[in-house]
């Protein structure tokens, strides 16, 4: 029976780190949307705003058909979802497009996964996380993964003093994250809950603050453009953070934002293949040290397990 035991956690490990990994891929595309709407005019809190719209639309409407009780929370539980919504991703959402129009997709990705750094030292002291060997290293190499990409930019881009504010402004704002959903599991709710109600709230704190005639124009200007707009909801926000939030009940936090940083990687070459930026030793450095970090922090979950 133990063994039984062992063998389905171990099996949902995996399988929550798989899920991790996926989001950390589906957000690393997120450069080429952001530069199609912005080549249509839509600035980065517009940008911020549709995500919220589709994810808050999509989501209720499947919560609403698959299980309504997934729709309930207390009242006294909604500072969670306003840390997630609006502390984490209204600030780094905008923060982390202002630095995608600012810098390369590389670059903004790197700056962004400072937060693995932040999330590990947050969590020893919030949740009393383990600070195994094998994790810190895997955390210093994926830190030196950004700090290698961030010395190099690449494709012609400079880094400014605002670009390199915004990235690690998004780097913080995206560690939040993983804190307050963290709070949020351990109170019981089902990831979907949480995913749900975190774009309630930076729908809300983007409704007053956002000018949505361009979006409006946008959606209306031709058929695709709508559809276009879903899909980007879909792929780049309500799938990633249902993945990723899943993850977080059977993986550490700190584990899974270092697990994160495959998002760079994914950035790194879809600029390099898509976008044709330049990639030097540095870049190329960069990406292998992350890969490197998810390879030792693979055996450190392994050996825990043994």
């Amino acid at each position: 029976m133990q063994k039984q035991t062992e063998e389905k956690r171990s099996g949902q490990s995996r399988a929550a780190g798989l899920a991790v990994i996926a989001a950390g891929c589906m957000w690393g595309s997120m450069g080429l949307w952001v530069r199609r709407f912005s080549a249509e005019g839509l600035g980065s809190m517009q940008i911020l705003a549709l995500r919220a719209v589709v994810a808050v639309a999509v989501l209720g409407a499947f919560l609403a058909i698959y299980n309504r009780k997934l729709l309930r929370v207390r009242v006294g539980d909604l500072w969670c979802f306003f840390g997630t919504g609006v502390c984490s991703l209204l600030f780094f959402g905008y923060c982390y497009n202002r630095t995608i129009l600012l810098t390369s997709l590389s670059v903004a990705a790197i700056l962004l996964y400072t937060a693995p750094v932040i999330v590990t030292l947050l969590s020893f002291f919030l949740f009393k996380e383990a600070m195994t060997r094998r994790k810190l290293l895997a955390l210093l190499l994926a830190f030196g993964g950004c700090v290698f990409v961030t010395a190099a930019p690449e494709g012609g881009h400079t880094m400014s003093t605002l670009g390199i504010l915004t990235g690690l402004g998004s780097g913080f704002g995206y560690a939040l994250y993983s804190i307050f959903s963290r709070f949020a599991l351990e109170r019981g709710y089902h990831p979907l809950t949480v995913t749900f109600y975190t774009f309630v709230f930076t729908f809300a704190g983007a409704l007053p603050i956002t000018d949505w005639a361009p979006i409006l124009g946008f959606a209306a200007k031709q058929p695709g453009n709508l559809a276009y707009s879903i899909a980007y909801g879909i792929v780049t926000t309500a799938l990633p953070y249902i993945f990723y939030t899943l993850g977080l009940r059977y993986v550490e936090t700190s584990r899974a934002s270092i697990m994160a940083t495959v998002e760079p990687v994914v950035a790194t070459l879809i600029g390099v293949l898509v976008l044709r930026e330049r990639m030097t030793v540095m870049n190329a450095a960069g990406v292998l040290l992350v890969l490197v970090a998810l390879v030792v922090l693979a055996r450190d979950g392994m050996s825990a397990r043994e």
